[in-house]
Formats: C-alpha cells, structure tokens, sequence
C-alpha cells in the first residue's frame, strides 16, 4: 500500500511537491498505478496516478470513504517540551500512532524549553498517522502558557499528573480509575521539574482532577505516553 497525505486533493487533485517527488522519484510510480490518500480530517481516498511529475503528480479519485478515529472521545494532552527535544519528538510519534486528537506544547514556570518548531513537530505526526494508517490528523499547537490553557474551555474530565512529593498528594487518584471512556479528556503532563504549587492550585480550583500514572516516576515524555496508553486500553476494554 503507498499511502500519501494531500490536506487538499478532493479539490486540486494534485499531491503536494513533497509527496509527488517520493512518489515518482521514490518510489517511480507512473500513471496508471494507484495509491491512497488521506486529508488528515478523516477522508481517505483511493486514487489512480494520471501524471506521474515529480513536482505535482495528478490524480483521479475512484473512491473516497470517509474514517472517523476509532477512539469515540477526543484525547487532548497537553505537555511541557523537555530540553531534549527528540524525546518529545518521540512522544509525538507514538501518541499519534496510537490515537490522539490535539498536543499542546506547555510553557510553565519549570520549563526549561521556551519554544518548539512546530513545523517539524507537524511533519512527525503527519508520518506518523500515515504509519499508523489513520486518515485524521491531530493538532499540535503552538507554545502555550499554562494558565491559558487550564482556564480555557474544555466539555469534558481535565486531569493534572504529577509526582514532585511537595505537591499535594493526598487527594491525587489513579488516572486509570478516573478516565472514563465516555468523555473527552484532557490530560496536563509537567515539565522535568514537574508542575509549581501555584500551576497545581490553580488547576485544581478551576476542577481539574489531581491524578498519578502509577507508582513509578516517569520522564515526562514516558508520562503522556502511559496517558493515551491507558486511555485507549480502557477504551479496548470498554468496547469488548
């Protein structure tokens, strides 16, 4: 299967140069062949090759199908970029391989990344949800700080993780028992220095659930990892 991604190919019926070069070039499909292609909002498309250039290869759809995720709620995290930014490059791979709808990238008072090339973070996922033959996208944001991001609005259970034994820890529940596959989560994972008590408490006074991934300390990267993990074994779980 050659699958590609073209935001834009019901309407230009062209593949961008990117694809069109691996296509042709790569690959040295020629007309006649036929591929698959997805938008990234849910749509994939059977297609038949009828100029093979390197630089816009046309098409033509022979069937198109509509596939929602097979996750039924959305899954949102939001986390803080670790100074390695290959393990959230990682981390953004992975999630997308197994089901994610939105990434957040975190600027709180512990972070020790200030920015990130979400462009490049756009293009992991893009292989990625092409690897995992999925036809939807998920969104990565931009930078954003932490406030924002706790008082924006959200339909759904918001969860805070953390492990720093100066936060509080009594009220803190297992994520696994609080996720409940009828609704969308959004999952806050700190920086390497974890979350400070004023981002916990304010988190908790606009209803966040102060939750733990488990008994191990886990990197940050690991942490979100472990989050969609568990949400869509609940979800396997759950449908079964």
């Amino acid at each position: 299967m050659h699958l590609f991604y073209c935001p834009d190919i019901a309407t230009t019926l062209t593949l961008p140069e990117e694809e069109s070069r691996h296509c042709v070039k790569v690959l040295r499909l020629v007309e006649g062949d036929e591929i698959d292609i997805v938008d990234g909002q849910g749509t994939w498309h059977h297609a038949r090759i009828t100029m093979a250039h390197h630089k816009r290869c046309a098409v033509e759809l022979v069937q198109s199908e509509a596939r929602t995720p097979h996750w039924p709620h959305k899954i949102v995290v939001g986390i803080a970029p670790t100074k390695n930014i290959d393990r959230i490059e990682w981390m953004a791979e992975k999630c997308t391989e197994m089901g994610i709808d939105r990434i957040i990238p975190l600027q709180c008072h512990n972070s020790e990344r200030k920015e990130v090339k979400t462009e490049r973070l756009r293009k992991i996922l893009v292989s990625a949800m092409k690897q995992s033959l999925k036809a939807t996208l998920p969104q990565f944001d931009e930078m954003t700080p932490i406030m924002k991001v706790i008082n924006m609005p959200f339909d759904g259970k918001r969860f805070i993780c953390y492990c720093d034994m100066s936060l509080p820890r009594d009220q803190r529940k297992t994520f696994a028992q609080e996720y409940l596959p009828t609704e969308d989560a959004l999952i806050l994972i700190g920086p390497e220095g974890d979350f400070s008590p004023e981002e916990v408490s304010a988190a908790l006074a606009a209803g966040f659930i102060p939750v733990t991934l488990g008994e191990s300390r886990l990197r940050t990267e690991t942490a979100a990892v472990q989050a969609v993990a568990s949400c869509h074994t609940i979800l396997q779980l759950n449908n079964g």
